[in-house]
């Protein structure tokens, strides 16, 4: 009987088979075939059964509804079309915010599972696999991998339930900007969410007609004229236009969460751009509340100084009417997005009647205002202003400075994407709306102004014209009566208070009823005000939900069904509070500008660098873009930036670097799939590719190491010390020879090797025995230029304890090498190599590694306690969870006293090497690896403090000539050395102890030929190649002596050396044999300090050429 509800079990479905009736494959299924659930189909009918598999049919089974309801009605197969997927109405519809999700996929329930009318868990295509893991439109499905669909079937229903050291066993690890995702996930539904008008096209809109257009706009076109206001306003709306293209074609590349300009930037660029101008742009926006409010607070103080109502003094009135504004607009925003979006839609009423109420008033001129400059529409007065009118040392790009900031607010919708109900149509479409009607408009003041008010005006209707002065009177003012010459003083200065240059409120006076201008000024203060006291806590939380700052995951807690960021917003609020109580931001301004001018620059170089790394995955859906126009955007942001204020460019792009320089050193573990990641991959492919057209030079030689390290984390001190020669000079790869299945950790080790700062390439094969996987990897490592050219592998300790064939196997890996022309390198250390076993007894060798996924399990474990989701996921996963931490944390066994030294060991090379030597025994000349290997050793910050000796062979009468022999070599090779010793006893006859030493070691792999028969000796030599021959051995018996002699040699100038390099000796294939060969390595190793046995492939690797 199949259960109604789940089992815990390791697997992630589990499989009944169904046998095969002898009948054939039609026979309908008994009463076993049920469904999952425990019901059979609504009309009494078995389901069909598929005839796919070979070897018989099963079904999935044991799964329920993660939400706890019960599974919907089961639609009969008998009625579906072309053998539709049996899934429930709000899995189709998940999309669309679907009450409950029934899913088809092996992590969940499967209570009916049918593909083109077949029972299989091969899945139809689905938006719910491509989802994130914490998708808010939507639940994220997990179709079936590989491994379900292609292993046999008893491998796939006994899955073990183990994670991986750094994750979960199916590899779905979260990122902590995907975790709190699901958190934010798990918050109750109903949030507001806004459309393109209320959500970003009445916030952009509000942002930048700011008080600029009311208070400034008339006195730009009275110093730039009419031509020059509109080319300054052109020249902004140039700027923002392309950044908005720009945004647009970001916000429409894919899915946009909530943080604004910081989640463009950091999903388009990386964390290191992302998280420098997240930072920087949420305080700009935070000090930008402040300087609206001050604003306000000064046209407010300006209105009761108008009708002597002064409380204390103007700074101090600032301070108050400031202090108590910014409190009134922090409970708009605390109240939640719906209070405060229906408070930006009142102010944008008022701005617009403001507007409008200018316009209508241009076109009824009134005889009182025409001594204050106004005449209506005139062309007389139209070209008089059409020209420039510069004063008080005031310039183009002065002015220009003033009017950019207005066009500073297009991000304002951007900035709650998370609130928008879909981002990417709303952000291109009101950003863009948005630019143009506000283009227009400020086109429109600049020329309306200027076509009907005159620059200067005294204000005083009796100066009037009489009919004897019209004649020589030209201004546009005398066309009307009116003599405004006075205005210029004899020293050149102008003393009018009205006119287009001197009345910043000439606005008020055109327009039709004056307060509505200046409500207009309030609402243009306050709904700026309002919009940056929003955007700066949502991009801050975006920002800290990322965890790219250690310290600030306090800020990133939302609450209630908005998410609303209440830590932020009080944070802003005393950031804009204390900007507010120093009532001058003359200094500041400039600053902040900058800072929105660094986002712009950097959305538009997003643009440019996705397009430039061509990487399949930027594919946005607006196309109204080009990669070389977004170049010019970011370029005139930076000059725009320069032109404002120099000194605030140049402090932004020093603060902007320097968090830059912060977050590259910290390295953020977050993987957001950058345009730096993609154009990484271009450049290195097209290096790579032209790398390969060059022929190598000896100048340019680098080791280039392949190093059979097994798991990288099983050999340590091989890995180090290769390490320490090859970092920032040359290739190293980890091979790995596997004799059994490839399992998917490739990755792991991979990252084990990054977190480690090991620069090395983890590469496993899997082949029938260790030399076929060498050769393997031999021939086919590294990619065209980029491969290796020598082989470095650990002393076989342990080669007289087990099968000679491994032996054989060894021996002929350095044969092979040499064969492909590769150059080989031997590590021993007297205490062995190979710490694995010492791992698995449960001693932690990389403590770091196992802290960060403790944090991370603990976490996971809170997560499943605090959000329940289906008893039966949490249930297993907890179990997973506690295996893990029992297997990893338990109390380590103690070590004996050789596994302590072998651990010890181990870290030899990690640290810091004292003052010592490296001795460098060159006995033969193999093209220079021996002498450039210690080299490039000793030129690293561990080995500085080592000197180099050498050691070569020479005869007794000539040690003096040969040591300036080599004293010169080395010398024009530039390769500093501590001393020179020839050793001319070098040939000397050993110790005879230590020959009969040698004797017995070799004995018991000698093949006696000479006590047996010949057709007897010949078949156990062919069935045991590595024996040694009476011939052999007579044959090289000098040689044999030399070994013995060396070590000798050996033990008596090298014992208290760090490192010992030293010339490995060849054998000649096919005449010495396996185990003479690693006799010959065994005796000359044997009792010393570390000693590197090194072999060039006799090509020359150093050159005193330049």
């Amino acid at each position: 009987v199949i259960p109604a509800g789940p089992t815990p079990s390791s697997s992630r479905f589990q499989v009944d088979l169904v046998a095969e009736a002898a009948s054939g494959a039609d026979k309908t299924p008994s009463s076993d075939s049920t469904l999952a659930s425990g019901d059979k189909a609504p009309d009494g009918s078995e389901p069909a059964a598929g005839g796919e598999e070979a070897k018989g049919r099963f079904r999935v089974v044991n799964f329920m509804d993660p939400s706890g309801a019960s599974p919907p009605e089961v639609v009969p197969a008998e009625g579906f079309q072309n053998g539709d997927t049996v899934m429930s109405e709000g899995s189709l519809h998940s999309s669309t915010g679907g009450q409950h999700h029934y899913h088809y996929d092996t992590h969940t329930n499967t209570y009916y599972l049918r593909t083109f009318g077949h029972n299989t868990i091969d899945a139809v295509p689905n938006i719910d696999f491509y989802r994130q893991s914490a998708a808010p439109l939507g639940d994220k499905l997990i179709r079936p991998t590989l491994s379900e669909l292609h292993d046999e079937l008893d491998k796939v229903s006994n899955h073990e339930c183990e994670p991986f050291e750094d994750g979960f066993a199916n590899g779905d690890e979260l990122t902590p900007a995907e975790e709190a995702a699901a958190k934010e996930a798990a918050e109750p539904k109903g949030a507001v969410k806004f459309g393109w008008i209320k959500g970003v096209l009445v916030r952009c809109m509000l942002n930048i007609w700011g008080v600029m257009l009311f208070i400034r706009m008339s006195w730009i076109v009275g110093q730039a004229g009419i031509v020059l206001s509109c080319v300054i306003v052109l020249m902004a709306t140039v700027v923002t236009t392309i950044t908005g293209l720009s945004t647009s074609a970001i916000a429409t590349n894919g899915f946009v969460r909530g943080g604004g300009a910081y989640y463009l930037i950091s999903r388009s660029l990386g964390p290191e751009f992302g998280g420098s101008i997240g930072l920087i742009f949420a305080f700009a926006n935070a000090v930008a509340v402040a300087m609206y409010v001050v604003g306000f607070a000064e046209t407010v103080v300006e209105l009761l100084g108008s009708v002597d109502c002064i409380m204390t003094d103007e700074i101090n009135d600032i301070r108050i009417i400031g202090t108590i504004t910014v409190i009134l607009l922090l409970g708009i925003s605390v109240a939640g997005m719906e209070w405060e979006a229906k408070a930006q839609i009142f102010l944008l009423v008022v701005l617009i009647t403001a507007i409008f109420n200018y316009f209508i008033g241009s076109f009824i001129p009134l005889k009182s205002k025409e001594s204050q400059g106004f005449f209506g529409y005139d062309s007389a007065i139209m070209m008089e202003n059409m020209g420039p009118d510069f004063r008080d040392t005031e310039s183009f790009f002065s002015v220009f400075a003033i009017f950019f900031p207005a066009a500073t607010g297009i991000l304002a919708g951007a900035n709650i994407s998370g609130d928008l109900s879909d981002p990417q149509l709303a952000i291109p479409r009101g950003t863009l709306l948005a630019i143009l009607i506000t283009g227009i408009v400020y086109l429109g003041v600049a020329i309306s102004t200027g076509s009907c008010i005159v620059r200067d005006a005294t204000g005083n209707g009796n100066d009037t014209l009489t009919a004897q002065f019209m004649v020589n009177c030209t201004d546009a003012a005398c066309k009307f009566g009116y003599d405004f010459s006075s205005c210029k003083g004899d020293d050149g200065q102008y003393n009018c208070r009205y006119g287009l240059q001197n009345d910043f409120q000439v606005m008020s006076i055109v327009s039709g009823f004056g307060p509505i201008i200046t409500a207009g000024i309030f609402s243009a203060t306050l709904s700026s005000a309002l919009a940056s006291l929003v955007s700066a806590p949502k991009v801050f939380q975006a920002l800290c939900k990322d965890n790219i700052y250690p310290g600030l995951e306090m800020f990133a807690k939302g609450y209630g069904k908005n998410n609303e960021p209440l830590r932020g917003y009080i944070l802003t609020f005393c950031i804009a509070l204390a900007f507010i109580l120093i009532a001058q931001l003359n200094v500041i301004a400039p600053i902040i500008s900058n800072f929105f001018l660094a986002s712009y620059a950097l959305i538009n170089f997003s643009v440019f660098h996705a397009s430039l790394a061509n990487s399949p995955g930027w594919r946005p859906s607006f196309k109204f873009y080009n990669m070389w126009v977004s170049l010019a955007g970011a370029v005139l942001c930076c000059v725009v930036m320069f032109v404002i204020n120099w000194w605030a460019a140049l402090m932004t792009n020093v603060i902007v670097m320097g968090l830059y320089i912060y977050v590259s050193y910290k390295k953020p573990d977050v993987n957001w799939g950058s345009s730096t990641q993609a154009l990484t991959y271009h450049q290195a492919l097209t290096h790579s590719l032209h790398l390969s057209s060059v022929e190598d030079h000896i100048k340019n030689f680098r080791p280039q190491c392949l190093v059979m390290t097994g798991y990288p984390n099983s050999r340590p001190a091989l890995l180090h010390l290769v390490h320490a020669f090859t970092k920032n000079v040359g290739l190293m790869i980890c091979g790995h020879v596997r004799t059994v299945k490839l399992s998917n950790d490739q990755t792991r080790y991979q990252r084990w090797l990054l977190k480690n700062k090991t620069k090395a390439f983890y590469t496993p094969v899997f082949a029938d025995d260790m030399r076929q996987g060498t050769q393997y990897l031999l021939q086919a490592a590294g990619l065209g230029r980029l491969r290796p050219n020598t082989l470095v592998i650990g002393y076989k300790s342990d080669w007289r304890d087990g099968d000679m064939m491994n032996v054989e196997t060894y021996i002929h890996m350095i044969h092979d090498a040499f064969d492909f022309q590769y150059g080989s390198v031997v590590l021993r250390l007297k205490e062995g190599l190979d710490v694995s076993h010492i791992s698995e007894q449960g001693v932690c060798t990389h403590t770091h590694t196992h802290t960060h996924t403790l944090k991370h399990f603990r976490t996971k474990l809170h997560d499943i306690l605090t959000h329940p989701h289906s008893l039966a996921k949490q249930l297993i996963l907890s179990t997973c969870l506690i295996c893990f931490l029992l297997k990893h944390y338990s109390s380590p066994q103690r070590l004996n006293v050789a596994d302590q030294r072998l651990l010890d060991a181990s870290q030899l090379f990690k640290r810091k090497q004292g003052k010592g030597t490296v001795d460098v025994w060159w006995l033969f000349d193999d093209g220079g690896l021996t002498l450039l290997i210690p080299y490039l050793l000793t030129n690293k910050k561990k080995w500085k403090d080592c000197k180099i000796r050498v050691f070569i062979g020479g005869k007794i009468n000539r040690i003096d000539h040969d040591r300036r022999a080599m004293a010169t070599l080395l010398s024009k090779f530039r390769i500093d050395f501590s001393d020179i010793n020839v050793l001319g006893d070098i040939n000397t006859k050993p110790k005879k102890e230590n020959v009969t030493a040698f004797e017995e070691m070799i004995e018991p792999y000698r093949l006696n030929e000479d006590d047996m028969e010949q057709d007897a000796a010949e078949a156990q030599k062919a069935s045991e190649p590595w024996r040694i021959t009476d011939n052999e051995l007579e044959l090289y018996r000098a040689k044999t002596n030399r070994q013995i002699r060396l070590n000798e040699l050996l033990k008596e100038h090298s014992s208290t050396a760090n490192l010992i390099v030293m010339s490995m000796p060849l054998a000649r294939k096919g005449a010495v044999s396996s185990a003479l060969y690693m006799s010959w390595l065994e005796t000359l190793s044997k009792d010393l300090p570390p000693l590197l046995l090194v072999r060039g492939n006799h090509q020359s690797v150093l050159t005193f050429y330049s």
